[in-house]
């Protein structure tokens, strides 16, 4: 399904730092990807930088070295991509796998956004700002993705789960992230809220 084995190997980014997460599943047959979701995380909240989401999307996080980790424990998450602060862009799981990141979701009438879509994880706080570097990482991975996958559409965690999750939350810029891909990607819509 890629579009060009110089940048993809069986789902695999080659403009990713490669960190396979054991939390994740296949795809329904004939499931095709046309969806991008957009999330934030940070561990503890509000702290950046460090390998605890890594940890976390690998089942390797200390539960007891941070209070807030205990309710992380026997968690099992992941996404396809992290893009750290700086821009560092990493990869969890293969685009052609099912990863663990939207929960119960729906996207314009269609349940379990988790089948069909890519899960990519900025690191930040919801409601707070992201970096510059963050949307240039995006600017480049989005089309990307559209050239590999019949991609369509970009948006957040808090519209496919509304009122149960609020990430990225007010702070990321949706109309930035728009007119960065729109010439990269120019079919690919970047959608903060179901039509």
């Amino acid at each position: 399904m890629a579009a060009s084995p110089r940048h993809w190997r069986d789902g695999w980014y080659a403009g990713a730092r490669a960190i396979p997460s054991p939390n994740f599943g296949p795809r329904p047959a004939g499931a095709a990807l046309t969806l991008a979701v957009l999330h934030s995380i940070s561990l503890p909240p509000g702290e950046y930088g460090g390998d605890a989401i890594e940890r976390l999307f690998t089942n390797t996080l200390d539960c007891d070295a941070h209070p807030y980790y205990a309710r992380l424990r026997g968690l099992q998450v992941s996404a396809h991509f992290v893009i750290r602060r700086d821009g560092e862009l990493l990869q969890f799981v293969s685009c052609d796998a099912r990863a663990w990141h939207a929960g119960r979701s729906v996207w314009r009438g269609r349940e379990n956004c988790n089948d069909w879509s890519i899960g990519i994880e900025l690191e930040g706080l919801e409601g707070e700002v992201f970096e510059t570097a963050q949307y240039a990482r995006l600017a480049r991975l989005l089309p990307a993705l559209a050239r590999a996958y019949p991609l369509a559409e970009v948006t957040g965690h808090e519209h496919v789960a509304p009122g149960r999750k609020h990430d990225p939350g007010a702070g990321f810029d949706w109309p930035r992230l728009a007119r960065l891909i729109a010439l990269r990607a120019p079919a690919l819509q970047v959608v903060p809220a179901a039509g």
